[in-house]
Parts: C-alpha cells; structure tokens; sequence
C-alpha cells in the first residue's frame, strides 16, 4: 500500500555532502520547505514557505533515493522537523537508508533518525530534547562572539557529541583566522567548511 503523508520539497539531488562528520560522504538531501527561524544570513530563504513547494509522499521520495542507489539520506531544509518525519523516516529505514537530519532543534523531534546535526541559531531557542539526541552540534559563526556562545550549547550536549564551528559563507575570510585559533585553544572543538561550495557543486 502506498503511504498517504505528503512532504512539501523545495529540491533533491544527490550529492557529496560537504560539512561536518559525513563530509565527503555521497548522500541524496532531501530539502523539505517550511521554516519558522529565519536567520538573516540564510542561502536558501525561499524555503521559508512550504506553501511554495509541491508536495511528494514517502513513497515517491524513497524512490528518489533507490533510482540513485544512495544509500545515505541527508533531510535538511527549511526547518525539516515542523514536519512529522515519522511515516518517511520508517520507509527509509525499512529500505536500508541511513537517515541524517540537520535541524536547529526549535520542533520536536520525530521519525526514526540514525544522526541529528544540531546547528541551534540566536533567531529562535532550540528545545531541551536536543541536548541529549544530538550527534554533532554545529555552530555556524558569523560574529566572533558567536564562538563563546556557542561554548553555551556544548556544555549541556552529551560527550560523545562531536563540535563543529562553521563560517558563515559571507564572513568565511573574516571569521575564519578567529576559529582557527579558538580551535587551538580549545581543541575539543573541529572546523567544519562548506566544501561543496568549494567544488563547485550542490
């Protein structure tokens, strides 16, 4: 039977993922519209709405990923949890698909996810539950503050969570001699870049 949920995406395309712990790692995103943060500094502003994105069901999107032979899913967004991934995520998993998501923590979590990139923003307060859950805190820096407030967020993830900083793409050349020396001084932390940028692709 095919499933009935509906998932409003902005695009897909398999790619090379291009930050954090799967950096380099080929895996299909799934970008689902809808976002209630709104970060100033945001590159993909027109998935604000998910009202301005066809929607697809679990079955069609799964099939994305098998037409491509992936076997990593990376759902981002947007804010991809103001969805209930629960009924996609399942498909997904039922399918041998590892399911990444890369989320700022502001909605519940749901669905059956195997790695939550947490990448909390000043523009909304992430909820509690992510503390515990997440995989990878990613801070994304655009002001050198941002590198102590950052601090804030890896005091309360668990200790096997792995801590990136990240530049903002616009302040990259700006912000990134200060990361580099936080890091030094404080080596718990990685720098993660945006490669794909680098390459040239999605």
């Amino acid at each position: 039977m095919s499933s009935q949920k509906l998932y409003p995406v902005m695009e897909h395309f398999y790619t090379i993922q291009g930050e954090g712990f799967f950096s380099g790692c080929a895996a299909y995103f799934i970008r689902l519209g809808g976002c209630d943060v709104g970060c100033t500094w945001c590159d993909v502003k027109e998935s604000w709405d998910p009202e301005k994105h066809k929607k697809y069901s679990s079955d069609q999107i799964l099939q994305w990923i098998v037409d491509a032979k992936a076997s990593l899913c990376v759902i981002t967004g947007g804010e991809p949890l103001m969805h209930d991934l629960s009924d996609l995520t399942l498909l997904l998993h039922k399918n041998g698909i590892q399911i990444n998501i890369e989320t700022s923590g502001t909605s519940p979590i749901s669905g059956h996810l195997d790695w939550i990139t947490f990448s909390p923003k000043r523009f909304k307060k992430p909820l509690p539950e992510f503390y515990a859950r997440a995989n990878e805190l990613k801070i994304i820096v655009a002001h050198p503050n941002d590198l102590r407030w950052g601090e804030e967020f890896a005091s309360h993830v668990s200790p096997k969570c792995h801590l990136y900083l990240q530049p903002e793409w616009s302040k990259e050349k700006e912000v990134l001699p200060k990361m580099i020396d936080f890091v030094k001084a404080n080596p718990s932390w990685k720098i993660s870049l945006q490669t794909h940028k680098y390459m040239g692709i999605d």
